[in-house]
């Protein structure tokens, strides 16, 4: 949190002219290296990559569809975003996630120039540092999903918002007609919240701020009508083509996530804190403390300090009243904590003896004080197999699987235990910044392939390279399952057998499914699996989960076929079309 110390008079860094390069080659390095490296995780990345390859071969720009059928769970925009990389640069994991990586580049870009305006160079530099290597946003700016594009069409929002009401006159309109196009296209990546969280953000920074007029300037109709000009023409158009639409995406998709349980994702109210404990972490040590002594000097806050405290506030208790909690959701909340932050580091920087140095010394005893005794466990599970059976119950050829990673995270702790006890010997915050810069630096280096053999387990990818090769004519159908990313690796879609569609992880589809209506063609219900197959007139390789080999199996003798292991918990066999009487 912001320190109420000045850095008016202090001596030039001797660092500050090649600090804001350094950050933006480290921001491109956490944001880019191994970008392809690891397969499509499940569930998100391996559908919305999948959706995205179906928008690039069919040409659509407002209705997205998943394995054939119409997709509504989000707007089309952030598909179409990589559907275009598809087309640039062809079909692969690292240009399904460029879109993300891209976007958070440009956050951070437009992040830095609104912190260089509102503070100095040095703390914009390190707002970029500490911004990207947050858990949360690194992890969400290097995987297919919304939460990037989204975060940086809502910041954009605010950081106009703000600075309009740093200008007069035409100026001042300018900055808020950027604020409403950027509202607007937020909206158009994921709905509703794309102009909700700015503008409660913006409205109690306002009350706040005691700006008479800036809400009622917020929020003049010429505002609105930027808004709608971008909003509407995609909001009619899907509606013409799915009439179904605005009562799915009003009442379901958005009033009933925010106030019932339907949507599975109940989490506590305490929530958020964890996540912010974890996913903010090593940064989220400096917030205790931080917070105390900000709110001891509250009558000093500057106006851009209390900008990021309120919306750090303000999104992590909306989405907190909310039914449906994930990390993601306050991603904005943790881009503004990562500033104060950054304002904490830059204050130590210019003051040694001030309370922000205090602070940053205290936690980085904090970090050493977690990063040791991790370390030596990890060295204890690294150099002995049977310890990993003894203590957490693993089977041996796990144990042994595991090892290596557990090693490479050992030598990254080490270095950072080693930075923190150098960094608080010497009370030098320079060496206490690289320690808590360290961890994510090494994590995408010497641990990246326990990361990737994480997605490996969770992926599609090594079941569809181990699939047999089937010709075009081939039907593919999966009994009560979807494997993950499946279309996408075998670039072809995929008939699906189901009870109610669950399979999809779509809750449009379900909801298109329980409507009574008949169903699309490529979902069958599992009743009329008998009659489906019966009425097939080319060969389909049926696949089925381990836990319905059984019912596979059944099948498959009765059409004279052999079921063979796919792996990865997965049989399949190659049905050939039934005989038809007559012929």
């Amino acid at each position: 949190m912001s320190i109420p110390v000045t850095t008016a008079g202090a001596p030039a860094w001797s660092l500050e002219r090649w600090l804001p390069a350094f950050a933006f080659l480290f921001a491109a390095f956490l944001l880019f290296v191994h970008l392809g490296d690891a397969p499509l995780l499940s569930p998100d990345e391996g559908r919305n990559a999948e959706v995205a390859r179906e928008m690039r071969e069919s040409g659509a720009w407002l209705v997205p569809t998943y394995d054939g059928l119409t997709y509504l769970d989000k707007p089309a925009f952030y598909f179409k975003t990589v559907a275009l990389s598809f087309a640039l640069f062809g079909e692969s994991e690292a240009v399904a996630r460029l879109s993300s990586a891209l976007f958070a580049l440009s956050l951070l870009t437009v992040l830095f120039l609104f912190c260089r305006r509102v503070y100095d160079m040095r703390t914009a530099s390190l707002a970029v540092l500490v911004v990207v290597a947050t858990p949360l946003y690194w992890a969400f700016a290097r995987i297919v999903i919304f939460d990037m594009t989204l975060a940086f069409f809502v910041c954009s929002a605010i950081f106009a918002c703000y600075l309009a009401e740093e200008h007069e006159g035409r100026q001042r309109e300018r900055w808020y007609r950027l604020g409403a196009l950027a509202a607007g296209f937020a909206t158009l990546v994921k709905g509703p919240v794309g102009f909700i969280v700015p503008s409660l953000v913006v409205a109690a920074f306002g009350k706040l701020d005691g700006r008479e007029g800036a809400l009622r300037r917020c929020f003049a109709w010429q505002n609105w009508l930027i808004f709608l000009a971008v909003v509407l023409p995609w909001f009619v158009g899907v509606t013409l083509q799915c009439p179904d639409f605005p009562y799915y995406g009003i009442m379901k998709e958005s009033v009933s996530r925010f106030t019932t349980t339907e949507f599975r994702r109940t989490q506590p109210f305490y929530f958020y804190a964890v996540i912010i404990a974890s996913c903010f972490f090593a940064w989220s040590l400096l917030l205790p403390e931080s917070i105390v002594a900000a709110w001891r000097a509250r009558r000093r806050w500057s106006r851009p300090d209390r900008l990021f405290i309120v919306w750090a506030v303000v999104v992590v208790a909306f989405f907190s009243v909310s039914q449906s909690k994930l990390p993601g959701y306050i991603l904005t909340a943790v881009i503004a904590l990562g500033v104060l932050a950054a304002r904490v580091f830059a204050l130590a920087w210019s003051n040694g003896a001030g309370r922000a140095a205090a602070i940053v010394r205290r936690g980085t005893v904090a970090l050493f004080a977690l990063a040791a005794p991790v370390a030596v466990v990890l060295a204890t599970a690294a150099s002995d197999a049977l310890w990993l059976e003894r203590v957490l119950g693993l089977k041996r050829k796990t144990a042994e699987f595991l090892q290596p990673g557990l090693l490479a995270m050992v030598v990254s702790l080490g270095v950072v235990t080693a930075l923190t006890a150098f960094a608080w010997r010497r009370r030098n915050v320079k060496v206490a910044f690289a320690a808590f810069l360290g961890f994510p630096a090494l994590l995408i280096t010497l641990n990246f392939d326990l990361l990737a053999d994480y997605a490996d387990s969770r992926s599609g990818r090594r079941l569809a390279e181990h699939m047999p090769e089937l010709p075009a004519g081939v039907e593919i159908a999966c009994l009560d399952c979807l494997p993950n990313g499946l279309p996408f690796y075998l670039k072809r879609l995929i008939t699906v057998i189901s009870d109610e569609g669950r399979e999809f992880t779509s809750n449009y589809v379900l909801f298109s499914l329980q409507r009574g209506g008949p169903w699309p063609e490529r979902v069958v219900p599992l009743a009329q699996q008998d009659a489906w197959l019966a009425g097939r007139d080319h060969p389909v390789f049926l696949m089925a989960r381990g836990d319905d080999v059984e019912q596979l199996d059944t099948i498959a003798e009765k059409y004279g076929a052999s079921q063979i292991e796919l792996g990865f918990g997965y049989w399949g066999a190659l049905l050939a079309p039934p005989q038809k009487e007559g012929l």
